[in-house]
């Protein structure tokens, strides 16, 4: 098995930050510090950085390897760059508290810990964190649907409290419906108190905002239907499985390489089982950690398939016949699903995803 010492001859460690990436060149396989510099995370520092790495590696990109902390937030917009240059940028590895002990911290100690850190590392370990452009456009699309609804909740909620506390003409004693909304954004001003008038005013404006956000809501499922049809069809083959809930299991995908196993895309879910096993009782419970987003999106999928599929509700019927809780059943669903996603999108890779 080769290691990266025996591939690339220069590893380059990146500590990155907000407003600077600080980094060190390292030749291989002795590990031996080349030269280190800090650059702005401006264009004019990235490409200041790129010419500075050129020089010092002697212009060889296929034989340099960057090895950058937090590819996929601080140095995301670095590692685009520097693989349009042609380099490739790779995850540094997360240091172990024990190899940090006792040695301080700067940012260029953090930069060469990387570079050394991967040195050593095998090749098919490398991670590359960077996701494809339709990724990337599916995890910004789920998670600006995710805060559009709860800015329209919000404005539900507000909008309610308004016109139950004042009497503006407007029978509110149960929830408003989208045609009442739809009248409250059409109100006009009227000649009335002065706290009617501010009151009728800020109605306005909530219910404004909700048809607003009913909208984009819309379009925002227009796209990740167009998407998800287009690169994920296996996804939306499974029972329960739609556009949006497809688009966060995909967002958590991510790129290829990263779900390692079945059993890591499980944990990573939050759908493993935890033992909760004590004297003569054997038993697990839900797991509360993970990706809380693709474990309501499994939990979501669970809930459709219990509702509308024949055979999940035989499933259920067996299991509560059989002593078993809700909760366990519903445990034992997500896991099972989690194990399906798994193997569909091993089976049948997204399509166009880089």
């Amino acid at each position: 098995m080769s290691i990266v010492a025996d591939h690339y001859r220069f590893v380059i460690g990146v500590d990155t930050h907000a407003a600077t990436h600080t980094y060190a060149i390292l030749e291989s396989p002795s590990g031996k510090l080349r030269a280190q510099e800090t650059f702005p995370t401006t264009s004019a520092g990235l490409e200041r950085a790129a010419a500075w790495i050129g020089r010092r590696t002697e212009g060889d990109i296929e034989s340099a390897l960057i090895s950058a902390e937090c590819t996929g937030s601080y140095g995301a917009v670095m590692s685009d760059r520097f693989a349009q240059v042609g380099y490739r940028v790779v995850e540094a590895p997360t240091p172990s508290t024990k190899r940090l002990r006792g040695k301080g911290k700067t940012d260029t100690l953090d930069a060469i810990t990387a570079a050394r850190s991967t040195l050593v590392m095998d090749l098919d370990k490398l991670r590359d964190r960077r996701a494809g452009e339709v990724q990337t456009a599916l995890k910004l699309l789920s998670v600006g649907r995710e805060q559009m609804n709860a800015d329209r909740l919000r404005a539900i909620n507000a909008l309610t409290a308004l016109v139950r506390a004042h009497d503006l003409g407007l029978d509110a004693r149960k929830p408003l419906t989208a045609s009442q909304i739809k009248t409250i954004a059409a109100w006009r001003t009227r000649d009335e108190a002065l706290g009617a008038t501010v009151a009728r005013g800020e109605a306005v404006r909530l219910a404004k905002q909700i048809t607003g956000l009913d909208g984009d809501l819309k379009a925002n499922q227009v796209q990740l239907t167009k998407l998800t049809t287009e690169h994920v069809p296996s996804l939306l083959d499974m029972h329960g499985v739609g556009a949006v809930t497809a688009a966060i299991i995909m967002a958590v995908w991510s790129h290829p390489g990263r779900i390692r196993s079945e059993s890591a895309f499980a944990m990573i879910a939050g759908t493993c089982p935890i033992p909760a096993s004590s004297g003569n009782t054997v038993r697990h419970r839900l797991n509360r950690g993970g990706d809380r987003r693709l474990n309501r999106a499994i939990n979501t999928i669970a809930l459709t398939r219990m509702r509308t599929d024949k055979a999940t509700r035989e499933y259920v019927q067996r299991k509560i016949a059989e002593g078993r809780s809700k909760r366990e059943i519903m445990r034992s669903l997500k896991r099972y699903i989690t194990r399906q996603i798994h193997r569909v999108l091993t089976t049948n890779p997204p399509l166009s995803v880089t």
